[in-house]
Formats: structure tokens, sequence, C-alpha cells
């Protein structure tokens, strides 16, 4: 018959195997910052951009087995539980793949496209993004010379 020990370590195994203890532990840690969260000071509202940037993120993290970061991304930034699609997420940002960027994360494809880019100099003019927040200094400077 086994012992109270070894029926927890079976358990934990079983769970640790099963993806479920992690799950839970981020969930929990997830909770807590909840809990801590000062609520006096409101987040911004979850802008287009944030959603998109946000779901580039969660897809990043869980491509690369990151589950409990992006489950606490998920809680903390109000993004929805259910991803969004991959081909409205391409729709969105105006991205055309192939078969073979197909197989990993969409921020895979956008930093291999900057870095491989020649246009400019290698150099990309970014424009402020409509942010909810009032405008801030990177996005209000005139050109790019700045």
């Amino acid at each position: 018959m086994a012992t109270i020990t070894e029926l927890k370590c079976a358990v934990r195994e079983t769970l640790e195997s099963r993806g479920v203890l992690g799950q839970l532990k981020a969930r929990i840690r997830a909770e807590v910052f909840s809990a801590l969260d000062d609520q006096r000071e409101p987040r911004p509202p979850l802008s287009h951009e944030n959603l998109l940037i946000n779901e580039l993120i969660r897809e990043y993290l869980e491509f690369n087995k990151y589950r409990y970061t992006a489950s606490v991304l998920t809680a903390e930034s109000s993004q929805p539980e259910v991803p969004l699609d991959r081909q409205f997420l391409a729709n969105e940002l105006r991205v055309t793949e192939d078969t073979s960027s197909k197989s990993v994360p969409l921020l895979y494809g956008l930093v291999s496209h900057f870095i491989n880019s020649s246009d400019n100099g290698g150099k990309v003019f970014l424009r402020g993004a409509s942010l909810p927040a009032g405008p801030t200094a990177s996005n209000t400077e005139p050109g790019p010379d700045t």
C-alpha cells in the first residue's frame, strides 16, 4: 500500500506531465496579481492596437511553451480568453504568409522582415499609434531625424 508521501508524489508527477500543475500555479499567480493590483489606477481601455500586440505576444508565448506567462498576460491585460484567429490577425496587420511562415508565430515573420529589409537604408520610420492615452513624446515628434 502506498504511503501519503508516495501518493502526493504520484499526483504531482501526473499533474506536471499533463501540464495542469503549471496552469494551476499560473492561475493562482494571476489571481494574486489581481488581488494586489491597485484598482484605483485604472488600466487604459484595450485599444485595437493593444489587442493586436497582446495577441502577437500570446501567440509567441504559447508557441514557445510559455503557457503560464501567457495565462498571466491574458488575465492581466483583459485580453479575450479565446485567441484571435490567426488569419484575422494577419489581415489586420496586412501580412501575407507563405506556407513556411504559417508554422511559426507572426511575430517571428515581422521581426525577420525588418531585420532583412533593405528599404530606406535598413531603417524604418515608425509613426505614433492611436493609443487611448494622451500624446506622448514618442508620437509627437515631427519626422525620422528625431
